[in-house]
């Protein structure tokens, strides 16, 4: 199994578990757990391979991927209750999601000799959309749009993180391992400790 292939996995897994652990919170039925997760799980990677032109899809190619997200949903279906939070299980497993989709969604670029803003931006479509998706779905605010919160900063970091060191070593699992450690560790410490960016401020107009 290549790199990306494992990365793809990896991402298909952890999102589709959010996914269902979303549909929970709305309290669907198991068909619905299965839709949120797939879409959360193969959305962000759908979109990178309709951009790239990378035909046939993944999930296409490999209909297992959909199998492992409809697995993940039913697991979830039957065990979400047993966890005492829910929510903040979700945000947590969402940033390791992000984090290994960056990685997935850059390496891919970087697969096909992609430049270096189109390989940043897949990484960050990769990791972002499929969240996006799901939470847009369900009628919750999105984690990527969460105020002042670093979501689409740790992608953006993450995956530019991936090129300048591919640039330096050479090596893509190096790279994409990094890429990904700078995307999680980001994210986890706008969770953690509370890092964001500065938000907007609406002033009253001048007189």
């Amino acid at each position: 199994m290549s790199l990306i292939s494992l990365l793809d996995y990896a991402s298909v897994l952890v999102f589709a578990i959010t996914g269902a652990l979303v549909a929970s919170r709305a309290q669907l039925d198991l068909v619905g757990f299965a839709f949120i997760a797939c879409l959360t799980a193969l959305g962000g990677g759908t979109l990178r391979d309709l951009l790239l032109d990378r035909n046939p899809i993944f999930w296409i190619d490999n209909p297992t991927y959909l199998g492992v997200a409809a697995f993940a949903s039913m697991v979830v279906f039957f065990t979400a209750h047993l966890l005492e939070s829910r929510y903040r299980t979700l945000i947590w497993l969402d940033s390791f999601a992000l984090a290994v989709a960056v990685a997935a969604g850059a390496g891919v670029a970087l697969s096909l000799d992609q430049s270096p803003t189109i390989v940043v931006l897949m990484g960050m479509i990769t990791g972002c959309m499929g969240g996006l998706m799901r939470d847009v779905v369900v009628g919750e605010v999105p984690l990527v749009l969460t105020q002042g919160e670093l979501y689409v900063t740790a992608a953006f970091a993450g995956s530019a993180t991936a090129v300048v060191t591919r640039s330096f070593v050479g090596d893509d699992a190096i790279a994409l391992f990094a890429g990904a450690c700078v995307t999680w560790v980001l994210r986890a410490g706008s969770l953690y400790f509370g890092w964001n960016l500065p938000v907007y401020k609406s002033r009253p107009p001048r007189v």
